[in-house]
């Protein structure tokens, strides 16, 4: 059978080949399904897919690693500094997968006026937080593209 996989973290990406029907792709999903989340792509986003989900995890723990060092600054002991940010990014990633609100709906849900997290969020956007993630993918997508050309 032909088709492109891009199997990353609890996730799957199928890409059908020009020889794959479309039910050897539903028998694909149905397999990958059983161990995570499947989309179905053309295989000409696999840079972007793995600039996002491929390198993606690494921002994460780049992020787990930030707040929990920004606990640590603000009196907490490293391990308990560590399972917290890491039940924060789980519990953030469960409702982001769940609630089917967008996500900066779900920032906004937990956003008081004048309150601890916008005071946050704008220390965050004075640094340009999302614009570094967002560039960060498409650097990761670009060398993807350029190793899969050599």
């Amino acid at each position: 059978m032909d088709y492109s996989s891009g199997l990353q973290n609890s996730h799957n990406i199928i890409s059908l080949g020009g020889a794959a029907t479309e039910q050897d792709g539903d028998l694909i999903a149905e397999l990958f399904g059983s161990v995570g989340k499947i989309w179905k792509a053309d295989e000409k986003l696999f840079d972007a897919i793995t600039g996002l989900s491929g390198s993606g995890p690494a921002y994460i723990y780049l992020a787990i690693e930030a707040l929990a060092d920004g606990g640590v600054a603000a009196g907490l002991p490293r391990e308990l500094a560590v399972g917290l940010a890491s039940q924060t990014v789980l519990g953030a990633a469960s409702m982001a997968t769940s609630s089917g609100k967008h996500p900066g709906q779900l920032k906004d849900d937990v956003t008081s006026p004048g309150g601890t997290t916008i005071t946050g969020i704008h220390e965050l956007e004075k640094g340009g937080y999302r614009g570094i993630l967002m560039n960060a993918v498409i650097a990761a997508a670009r060398r993807s593209r350029e190793l899969s050309q050599n």
